[in-house]
């Protein structure tokens, strides 16, 4: 007989980070230990170690040490994270084109092709999350020429900490086929620089590429683009 597996601290916590990060709990929202013992079935302990990491990583805050609420979310923070994500992930793609072979090249075409197949078919709420790994896979693929495993660990904090501003934009534009088609576009054209090897052009593209979807997170964040 197969014994079921009891979830644990690191299911809890990756279930709590995922929900944040979606909205299932708003910005400055308590957390409270009654509703998460029943939403995720885990025991105080467990819950405790899994809100500790996520006050780490910025998501949580601790309430006069006695409670959790979902850190706030403010239009400073989503201006400041995302000039860094772009301007770090410009520098990165110009070491890549500087250190990348083959390979490399070969493994961003790969991406580049699955991310397009996809954006090919209509958008639906289904295929969201399949859509956000394969652009993740895409970019990864980019950066990866650079070699450099801390400024890869520096990249990944940054892309963290940008996640819950992410699933804005990404409601936003995958499930908008206008706003699909000029993603490709985007893709389609930084890749062609990148495999030119002009560094300077596929670093200002990626730069920019980042930065576009700040105004639709704006919108959404000022209540705009709140109804769906």
């Amino acid at each position: 007989m197969t014994a079921i597996s009891q979830p644990t601290a690191i299911d809890g916590y990756r279930w709590l980070k995922n929900d944040i990060i979606r909205g299932v709990y708003q910005p400055d929202e308590k957390l409270r230990m009654s509703l998460l013992t029943s939403r995720y079935e885990l025991g105080v302990g467990p819950l405790r170690e899994a809100l500790s990491q996520l006050v780490a990583e910025q998501l949580v805050t601790v309430v006069n040490q006695k409670g959790y609420r979902v850190a706030s979310m403010s239009e400073q923070e989503l201006l400041d994270i995302f000039d860094a994500r772009a301007n770090t992930e410009a520098m990165l793609v110009s070491l890549a084109i500087e250190r990348g072979d083959d390979a490399w090249e070969a493994e961003i075409l790969a991406r580049a092709h699955m991310l397009s197949k996809l954006e090919a078919v209509d958008a639906s709420e289904q295929m969201l999350d399949e859509w956000d790994q394969r652009h993740q896979a895409f970019h990864t693929a980019i950066v990866a020429g650079c070699g450099s495993h801390y400024l890869l660990q520096m990249r990944e904090r940054l892309f963290d900490l940008a996640a819950r501003y992410r699933f804005i934009w990404l409601r936003k534009t995958v499930l908008s086929v206008e706003m699909l088609e000029d993603k490709h576009d985007q893709h389609q054209t930084l890749t062609e620089a990148i495999m030119a090897r002009d560094a300077e052009r596929a670093s200002e593209l990626m730069r920019q590429h980042l930065l576009t979807p700040i105004p639709i997170i704006q919108q959404a964040m000022s209540g705009k683009l709140l109804t769906e």
